[in-house]
C-alpha cells in the first residue's frame, strides 16, 4: 500500500490517539521481531489501519503495556500485549514491499536502480518467511501485481479497469481479517472501494513525475486540465461506498479510530 490510510490526528480523542500510536508501536515491534530490524523501515500507516481492523473484528480485550522504543531508548511507548493479529498485517507488509523493491527496479534507472538491486536481497529473507507463514497473501500479491504489469505493458487507459488489480488485491487481503462469511463480504466490498481510492489518489500524486519520466500512469491519456478535480467525484464515491461498508461491521474495539480514518481521514488525505 501507499501509505494515504492516515487517521485525521486532529479529530481524535487524546486516549483515541494513544490506542492508535500502541498498534503503530504494536506493529513495528512485530515487524522486527518476525523480519528484522530493518523490517521496522517498512511501517506505514496503511498497514496500521490494516491492524486495526483485524484485531477490531476479534472479541479479545486489548491490553497495552510501556516499553522502550527500539528507535528511542530515552522514550517509552504503549504495546499490545497480544500480538496474534499483528502478524497478518505484518506479513502483508513485508510480501507488499518486496514486490515493490521488483517494480521499482524494473523503473528505475541509474543508481535508484542500483539501489534497488541492493536492496532485494536484503528483505529477500523476510519475504520468503512471510509467504511461508500466510502463502494467501503472497498469492494474492503476485496475482495482483502480475494483472497491473500487463495492464501497464498495454498502456491501458480506462480508470475502471486499471485500477481494478489493486481494488481486488486489497479486498482479499481484507476478507483474512475474519472467519465469518457475512463479515467477509462486506470487508471484500470496503477492501475493493479503499484499493480503488489508493490506486487513484497513488495516480493523481504521481502524474506530474511520471510525465516527467515517461513512466506509465492511467491519467496521462487525459490530463488536459486539473486532473485532480476530474477524479475527485470518483474519489468521493470510494470514501462513501467504504463508509457503507464499514457500518454493517461487527466492531468490537477500536470503532472511532477506524471510523475517524474512513470518514475524516480519506477526505484529509485527498486535499493535500
Amino acid at each position: 500500500m501507499f501509505g494515504y490510510i492516515k487517521a485525521a490526528k486532529g479529530e481524535m480523542k487524546v486516549k483515541e490517539f494513544e490506542s492508535y500510536k500502541a498498534v503503530y508501536c504494536s506493529l513495528c515491534k512485530e515487524l522486527g521481531k518476525s523480519y528484522g530490524f530493518l523490517a521496522r523501515l517498512t511501517l506505514s500507516y496503511d498497514f496500521t489501519f490494516l491492524a486495526l481492523l483485524n484485531m477490531s473484528l476479534k472479541p479479545e480485550c486489548c491490553s497495552v503495556k510501556r516499553g522502550r522504543c527500539t528507535f528511542n531508548p530515552l522514550k517509552k511507548c504503549n504495546y499490545c500485549e497480544k500480538t496474534e493479529d499483528l502478524k497478518m498485517p505484518s506479513a502483508a507488509a513485508m510480501i507488499m514491499l518486496y514486490y515493490k523493491i521488483k517494480d521499482n527496479i524494473a523503473d528505475e534507472k541509474g543508481f535508484k536502480k542500483i539501489g534497488f538491486k541492493l536492496l532485494l536481497p536484503v528483505f529477500s529473507r523476510a519475504y520468503k518467511k512471510a509467504a511461508y507463514d500466510f502463502p494467501q497473501i503472497e498469492k494474492i500479491v503476485s496475482e495482483y501485481i502480475k494483472e497491473q504489469d500487463e495492464l501497464e505493458r498495454n498502456n491501458c487507459t480506462s480508470i475502471d479497469i486499471a485500477a481494478d488489480p489493486t481494488a481486488k488485491a486489497l479486498s482479499q487481503i481484507f476478507m483474512l481479517c475474519s472467519e465469518d462469511q457475512m463479515q467477509k463480504r462486506v470487508l471484500q466490498r470496503l477492501g475493493y472501494c479503499m484499493g480503488r481510492y489508493i490506486y487513484l489518489l497513488d495516480a493523481v500524486s504521481d502524474l506530474e513525475e511520471d510525465i516527467k519520466k515517461n513512466s506509465y500512469n492511467v491519467l496521462k491519456a487525459d490530463c488536459n486540465g486539473d486532473v485532480k478535480e476530474k477524479v475527485k467525484p470518483q474519489l468521493y464515491f470510494c470514501i462513501n461506498e467504504s463508509a457503507k461498508a464499514f457500518e454493517l461491521l461487527d466492531i468490537k474495539k477500536f470503532k472511532t479510530i477506524l471510523g475517524n480514518i474512513i470518514y475524516l481521514g480519506l477526505e484529509e488525505e485527498m486535499k493535500l
